[in-house]
């Protein structure tokens, strides 16, 4: 398993060792890669709505969204794309979720500024300032 973010090399590797995570995580940035794979928007993208993401044409509010593609290299090394899913149909790989799910009142993040608001990172738990972005 090798992971991927737009961040340049050496933010993802110092966050990746203040976490403690031992996979593999290289970098899209510099490349077309997230464009491609559409979770990447240019300003205009976001401006008109004519930005493409979770197979349809819309309007995403920030310039990168959330995605997960899955690749598998053959005996040539040939790379093949197998699969993409996009917002909703990652909650899955957030196990929080899956939680707050069966919970009588769920998620209950009508009230924030946005959805995840919550999420802190392990060695920010006690920080009321800190909201963790995925950037």
């Amino acid at each position: 398993m090798v992971t991927s973010s737009i961040a340049p090399l050496a933010k993802l590797e110092a966050f990746k060792q203040r976490m403690g995570w031992g996979f593999k995580w290289v970098s899209s940035h510099g490349s077309e890669f997230n464009r491609d794979y559409n979770v990447s928007f240019t300003e205009q993208e976001r401006a008109d709505g004519s930005g493409f993401y979770n197979f349809r044409k819309s309007s995403f509010p920030i310039e990168e969204a959330p995605g997960i593609s899955a690749f598998i290299k053959d005996n040539d090394g040939q790379i093949y794309h197998t699969y993409s899913s996009y917002g909703r149909g990652l909650d899955m790989f957030i196990t929080t979720y899956r939680l707050l799910d069966i919970m009588p009142k769920g998620r209950d993040e009508a009230e924030l500024p946005y959805s995840m608001e919550w999420i802190r990172h392990h060695d920010r738990y006690d920080d009321p300032q800190a909201s963790d972005t995925f950037h």
